[in-house]
């Protein structure tokens, strides 16, 4: 029997109803970390005998799939694949396949849910008044306000259509804009630089630059409105950490609010502890519905190209 490999957290406890298109398939399923993300070891010790694997967000070194002797098909449960090593896989001929677009809407929502929060202080509130300290902080209306939109492919598009809905200014900056997305004569494409001068709430939905450089350098930092706030549901190497947490001390970055981690959980807690920073857990995609959109979509990509091979 060959087997497939299944690391994603909504998948890797192995009950869930999908995963019977695999065995139905006549494949059978390695856990090698029911719940939770395997660490290199211990996909080294399952790779070996796999044919496929449906991958979640941990790290796929160039180490663990030389050893990969068999394996044809790694199928991301989401459209990030950065945490693979791409020319590693294509040495090997290892197909890589993504779930394209199947979290968007959760993320989209996310992002303007922390937009929410920071714009009226929503967890600092929640911590006063559990501490029993009634402290108010005053915070602002969206409407009005300009959005910068960093990467507007499915989830970025979500989200400029839910600004113009609050009312807001949308300016937009992709590498490969999209000229034919024009929902309002409050959204616009603008070049880098004027988006980060202009805008109040600055939202990243881009993938990593290739050499891992922070695409929000100290010098990005510096050149965006004083008081401004950072929403990231992407990458945390898009953001010179450094540098941010300099801009918050002095007030010039008002709050930044991240999703994603380099390490899940993150070995260094510090910028989570810091009061005008927000943190969430990886939450943007961890609906019911794009769950289980994104296991299906992995699924079925990853039968599609194993018939296929």
């Amino acid at each position: 029997m060959e087997h497939i490999i299944v690391t994603p957290r909504s998948l890797s406890k192995g009950d869930h109803p999908l995963l019977k298109k695999l065995t139905d398939a006549g494949y059978g399923l390695v856990f090698p970390s029911p719940g939770r993300q395997p660490t290199e070891r211990e996909l080294a010790s399952v790779i070996g005998d796999a044919v496929g694997y449906v991958a979640g967000v941990e790290p796929i070194t160039a180490a663990t799939l030389n050893a990969a002797s068999k394996l044809r098909v790694i199928s991301r449960n989401g459209t990030g694949i950065d945490n693979i090593d791409a020319e590693a896989a294509a040495r090997r001929h290892i197909v890589i396949r993504k779930a394209d677009g199947a979290n968007a809407r959760g993320v989209a929502e996310l992002a303007v849910g922390l937009m929410l929060a920071a714009a009226r202080g929503i967890p600092a509130s929640d911590r006063g008044l559990k501490a029993e300290q009634w402290k108010r902080s005053q915070g602002f209306e969206l409407e009005g306000k300009t959005l910068g939109i960093i990467g507007v492919g499915k989830v970025g598009k979500l989200v400029a259509g839910f600004a113009l809905a609050f009312g807001m200014k949308a300016l937009a900056y992709d590498a490969y804009p999209d000229r034919g997305f024009a929902p309002s004569p409050e959204f616009g494409f603008v070049a880098l630089e004027e988006l980060l001068e202009r805008a109040d709430i600055v939202t990243l939905h881009c993938p990593p630059l290739p050499d891992r450089r922070p695409l929000i350098s100290e010098a990005r930092l510096a050149s965006m409105r004083r008081g401004a706030i950072i929403i990231n549901t992407a990458r945390q190497s898009l953001v010179d950490e450094a540098a941010l947490v300099r801009a918050l001390e002095d007030g010039s970055i008002s709050c930044y609010a991240i999703d994603a981690f380099d390490r899940e959980p993150p070995e260094d807690f510090s910028l989570a502890k810091h009061e005008r920073v927000i943190v969430t857990p990886h939450i943007g995609g961890f609906t019911a519905e794009s769950v289980e959109r994104a296991a299906e979509a992995a699924i079925d990509n990853l039968l599609d190209t194993l018939r296929k091979a």
